[in-house]
């Protein structure tokens, strides 16, 4: 086929560009090799969709016939062609777009198509081909138009799913609700080193696992294992996904471009590049999510509209943040903590939050972000001590962040966060230390999906702070899932869910407690 005859065909299915490497739009190298005859399936990482627009959605997948090889099996190969079909039927029957993407080695033979042309509010299915192998059709959805009319929004938001500290029961759990959407709020993967024998999932592993992440390979490794994990898979396949970062991605409480360790700065933005690389490699992101120059910068923050209803505004707490004013860990607040020029945002995103609040037209403006906004004392006497790694740590930002939210009247501020692998309810007060100050805003904190595993771990150790800090609704320290969320004109719903165990496959799943914000006031009250 001649490439113009190509071009028409793409045209008459209405086949969008796409976007594969960092230049921009990569044409395809015709002197390539052609997809491969594989001896192994090469979709062993699944598929997985994120991002959707009212017109559109990212799909992706990527090519590891032998997926913990950090090549994955393709070594010899440079640019592979794979073609895509996107149908508004499970049967794939009624192709609506189709068309032909590139997955280039320099991106670990990962794609990235950007399909736009779609309907708004809409369910697809979609799948993938290259040489003689196929993936099964998966589903996807738009967002609803921006000024559509939308009785009601449900979506998830997860966080923390070391892989080596338990199996991914919630995810299968997860894959049979009804969602629209699913908030993945950070530590998609953790960088220590994995016992290749006495793991908690009882697999055998090449020895580069022993090893911390800090180079490309190492990273694209731990990135391949995680979703080798069936359940992981199906819950991609089934929903749209919205991811941001913490800090596991790249290095235990890292700062902008200071590492936990000591490692020199230069050294480390090499590291952080290749962090940020691999997790654009393995996720369904958009292009401003591939890493720009020698730090690797991205802009990771962006909004996603969900019809007249919602607005989701997803932040990154960890590539502009200034460095720990006072040191790292847990203790008294320093002088450095009160300047105004620490930050967790940086000075861009504020700006672009703030704009973005000022702008919102949305019911609900649902904020989703890594780490605890709410002030938590872990000094039950009349000093206070606090983890630094939270925006604790930043007392002067995190009043910019509320008089930003006041300031921009945005309807229904909710906050919704990862990290902590304990569950919070949380009123977030203007003033923390003070019982009478308004509540601003509430915050619910998701449970890890399996770090830490089964054992008791931060119920024991934050459980006695909990009555000294009163603005905290509710709090569970120890058990692991995810919180289902809905949210109409009238209210948000939230139903916080565990389930039964981690360290071994097959638990069982129940909620624990639904809380409830009615629209206008922002009290979070628990309903079941």
């Amino acid at each position: 086929m001649s490439s113009l005859d190509r071009r028409r065909l793409l045209q008459a299915f209405g086949a969008t560009s796409v976007l594969v490497a960092f230049g921009g739009t990569t044409p395809l190298d015709r002197s390539s090799p052609r997809p491969p005859r594989f001896r192994r399936d090469p979709f062993t990482l699944g598929v997985a969709s994120g991002d959707p627009t009212p017109d559109g959605v990212v799909l992706w997948t990527r090519l590891a016939p032998e997926p913990l090889a950090a090549d994955g099996g393709l070594g010899s190969y440079r640019n592979i062609e794979v073609e895509w079909e996107v149908a508004d039927d499970h049967g794939m029957r009624r192709v609506v777009r189709r068309g032909t993407a590139v997955a280039p080695a320099d991106l670990a033979h990962s794609v990235h198509v950007e399909v736009a042309g779609l309907r708004p509010g809409r369910e697809y299915w979609y799948r993938f081909r290259a040489g003689d192998a196929s993936t099964a059709s998966a589903r996807t959805r738009t967002a609803p138009g921006r000024h559509d009319r939308v009785d009601d929004v449900r979506f998830a938001f997860v966080t923390c799913q070391k892989w080596e500290d338990g199996f991914y029961n919630a995810y299968r759990h997860l894959a049979e609700e009804d969602l629209d959407l699913v908030l993945h709020l950070g530590d998609y993967v953790y960088e220590y080193g994995i016992d290749p024998v006495a793991n908690g999932r009882g697999v055998t592993l090449p020895a580069a696992y022993a090893e911390e992440t800090t180079d490309l390979d190492h990273y694209r490794l731990r990135h391949a294992l995680y979703k080798t994990d069936r359940d992981l898979q199906r819950a991609h396949a089934r929903f749209p996904f919205a991811i941001t970062w913490d800090d596991h991605e790249v290095d235990n409480d890292y700062t902008a471009g200071i590492p936990e360790d000591g490692m020199p700065p230069e050294q480390f933005l090499v590291r952080r590049r290749a962090a940020y690389q691999a997790f654009y490699e393995h996720l369904p992101l958009r292009s401003p999510a591939r890493p720009r120059g020698r730090a690797g910068q991205t802009t990771l923050y962006r909004s996603l509209p969900w019809g007249d209803l919602a607005e989701f505004l997803v932040l990154d707490t960890r590539q502009f943040r200034s460095d720990h004013p006072c040191g790292d860990g847990e203790h008294a607040r320093c002088d450095e903590s009160f300047d105004p020029a620490q930050t967790v945002l940086g000075a861009t995103q504020e700006r672009w939050l703030e704009r973005e609040l000022r702008s919102s037209r949305a019911r609900w403006n649902l904020i989703a972000q890594q780490v605890l906004v709410a002030q938590l004392d872990h000094d039950p006497g009349p000093g206070t001590i606090h983890w630094q790694d939270a925006w604790d740590g930043y007392p002067v930002a995190r009043t910019r962040l509320l008089d930003s939210i006041l300031a921009s009247r945005a309807s229904n501020p909710f906050v919704m966060t990862g990290d902590w692998h304990s569950t919070f309810v949380n009123e977030i007060r203007y003033d923390p230390t003070d019982p009478s100050s308004p509540t601003v805003l509430p915050e619910i904190v998701t449970p890890a999906l399996t770090s830490n595993g089964d054992g008791p771990v931060y119920g024991p150790y934050y459980g006695p702070m909990i009555p000294f800090n009163p603005h905290i609704r509710y709090f569970e320290g120890d058990r692991k899932g995810y919180v289902r969320t809905r949210v109409t004109k009238r209210r948000l719903e939230a139903d916080i869910r565990f389930v039964s165990r981690v360290g071994s496959p097959g638990a069982s799943i129940a909620t624990d407690a639904r809380f409830t914000v009615d629209h206008g006031d922002p009290t979070i009250r628990r309903t079941a």
